[in-house]
Order: C-alpha cells, then structure tokens, then sequence
C-alpha cells in the first residue's frame, strides 16, 4: 500500500498546479494520478490556449476572482519559467445597437472590477483590422496565448523538483475512509480524520489493483469529477443532484486561407463575438496560436458522454462559417479544416443559469481533508495558479 499526505486526482492543468502547490510544503508527501497515459489528455490540451482578462463573470463569483488572479500570476509565471506566451490582446465584437449597449454594461463591470478595457467604434476598429466586421468593440488588452502543453511540463517539472510523483494509467475506482490520522489546522483550531484508502486499477498484468491511504485527497478530475465526488458518498447523498455534471462538446476549426493555401484574412489578435445571455458559450471565436495560425471554436452541443470526440461533420462547418461571418465576412467552408474538438464539464445544465465553479473542502459534510472540484472549465486555464492557492489555505 502506498501512503501519502496529499493525493491529487486528475493530472490536467489544474491538478498539477494543486499538485505543485501542495508539494511545496516542506515534509510532505505529493501523489498525482491520472487514467490517461499522458499530462492533460483531456479538457487541458482541447481548449483556446487563451489567458483571460476575467470580464465576463459575476464580480464576486469564483471565476471571476480566480480568474484575475490568476491572469496576473500566469503571466509571471510564465516569464519565469520560459513558457511560450503573448499579451496579444482581445477584441469582443458588437454587430448592432443592442450588442453594442451590451459592451457598454461590460465596460462598466470591468471598471467595477479593476479590468482595464475600451470602447472603440467602427471606423478606428476598421482601421486595425481592416478584415474584421464590427459596430463596436471592446478592447481588453490583457487577455493573451500561451503554450499550454507547455506550461503543463513545467508544473509538472516543478512537482518533481518538490518530490512529488506522478502515476499515469492509474484510474480510480473506489474511495473510502481509511485509518491515517490526519490534523488540519484552521484559525488556530483542529480537526481529526481518519484519512482516505483510494483503490486504483494501473493497467500492469503483475500488479492491476493498488490501495493509497492519503490524508488528503483533491478531487480534479474534471469531466469525471462528479463521478470520483459520488464514490465516496451513498446514493441519497445531496452531491448527486448538486454536483452532477453535464457536457458540451465544442469542435475547432482550422483556417487554411482558401484551397490554394494563401492566407486571405489576416488577424492580429482575437475576436470575440458576443456572448449568449447565460455566458453557457462565450461563442465560435477566433483565436491566434503560439505559431501565428489562425483557429476557430470552439462551438456548442450538449452531449451526454463525457469521451465523445466525434469527427467533424460537413454541417458543423457550414454552422460554423455562419458564426464566423458575422464578424468576418471574408470567410469561407474552402477555409476552413476540422481541427479538434474538446469537452467542457458544466454544472449548469443546457438553458440553466449560470453556475460557478465549485472548490470544497467537505469538512462540514463529514469528510475534512477531501476537497471537490466541479465545474472548472473556463476559465480554469487561466485561473489554475490561483486555484492551487485556494486549495491550498482550504486544506492547511
């Protein structure tokens, strides 16, 4: 049996930096487990690669706070530790006079928020970039790109150097109360419990099934969270109906510039369209790559497996042409080539209100020490360092 103090589930981009953070603290041991094969096969390496301004979201929520944290320390970060990345700047897209009033409520919330952000009309937008089609535009010049797989390999180098370990194709498949004491200091007060015992299947033919005893257990899994979350409690638990999540796929485009391969568009930083009311999809936007190749997506359909990548079909595109359009003109299907697509776990179910992230230590629901995360798609990327940081004072 292997015996840690701290067992990170899931080895996307927000389980390494927990991970990361978590290792740091002298004198303890780090696990991060993962059924894929490799550092963030999922959600992480499936997504814009954009490091957000945090503009979109509730002033108090989770996403929004974390999210401007965590812009500010992704930034750094980065610098730091060489990974690729540019403050190329953001533009969200106005097409008429209602979605324009709608930029102006947006402008007014990004002052609230201490978010640098302008407005600027037709002809001056027109004027930088000449491809693009607009009314009016808001301009957030610290939204940016970064390599994110990248960025991975450095959290993950950076856990190493702290001692921690890394377990790929080791699925969990049962959590329950061990026996390890375990004392967690809060405001000069304690709890007890008795830790956790994770069984996971490892794939090796001479040793298939392993136990874990973890004093603390950080669920982030991120599409499977909900399903890791409902094995520690019994069916009746509240967690099933509120920690249930739901999935949208969305499909990303690349542009070829046209069959003979010249580049007809050219963009210098990313546009945004409006986004819907319930901020479900921020809309098929058009964002630029570390290499300077131009992408599109992602769109949105709810499915109800969490694995289902289907190729792209001939509709999709000609549905995604539509959107693009709109604020591009000049664009076509003969443009356009599948490129990937990617699954967001939502808690908010296809209509539903905008719901936040969730990020729990479950001390009052009688597992101290065991902390859920649910919900985290955009802006988790963005967010992830501040996150690490959140897990880190709700644990110690």
């Amino acid at each position: 049996m292997v015996v840690v103090d701290h067992l990170v589930i899931g080895a996307g981009v927000v389980g390494l930096a927990i991970a990361r953070q978590l290792s740091s603290r002298s004198g303890t041991t780090t696990l991060v487990v993962d059924k894929n094969e490799k550092l963030g096969m999922e959600t992480s390496s499936r997504n814009s690669e954009v490091i957000h301004a945090g503009i979109y979201y509730p002033k108090d929520s989770l996403r929004t706070k974390l999210c401007i944290e965590g812009k500010n320390a992704l930034y750094d970060y980065c610098n730091r530790r060489n990974v690729p990345f540019g403050k190329v700047g953001k533009w969200v897209v106005a097409q008429n006079d209602e979605q324009a009033e709608y930029l102006h409520r947006l402008a007014k919330h990004c002052v609230d928020l201490d978010v640098p952000v302008e407005i600027i009309g037709k002809t001056q937008a027109q004027g930088i970039e000449p491809f693009v089609r607009t009314h009016q535009v808001l301009v957030s010049p610290t939204t940016g790109i970064l390599d994110s797989h990248a960025y991975m390999l450095a959290l993950h180098q950076d856990l190493e150097d702290n001692g921690a370990d890394f377990a790929p194709n080791t699925e969990v498949i049962a959590i329950s109360t061990g026996q390890q004491k375990y004392k967690q200091e809060k405001d000069g007060n304690s709890t007890t419990s008795d830790g956790y015992r994770v069984l996971v299947s490892t794939g090796d033919s001479d040793t298939p099934f392993m136990a874990i005893k973890a004093s603390v257990v950080v669920n982030a899994a991120g599409l499977w969270a909900d399903r890791i979350a409902n094995m520690l409690v019994p069916e009746h638990h509240e967690w099933r109906t509120k920690y249930k999540l739901h999935f949208a796929k969305g499909r990303y485009y690349m542009y070829t510039g046209g069959t003979d391969g010249s580049a007809k568009i050219k963009v210098n930083r990313l546009i945004y369209p409006v986004p819907d009311k319930q901020i479900t999809s921020l809309g098929t936007h058009l964002t630029i790559d570390m290499g300077g190749a131009i992408r599109f997506g992602p769109d949105l359909e709810w499915i109800t497996s969490n694995t289902n990548y289907a190729a792209d079909s001939a509709s999709s595109i000609d549905d995604a042409v539509s959107a693009i359009s709109e604020y591009l003109p000049g664009i076509s299907a003969e443009d356009l080539s599948p490129g990937y697509t990617g699954i967001r776990p939502k808690l908010q179910p296809p209509g539903g209100a905008f719901r936040d992230f969730v990020i729990k230590e479950e001390a009052d629901t009688g597992f101290p020490g065991f902390v859920n995360l649910l919900g985290i798609e955009s802006p988790g990327l963005t967010a992830s360092l501040a996150i690490a940081r959140m897990v880190n004072s709700l644990v110690y």
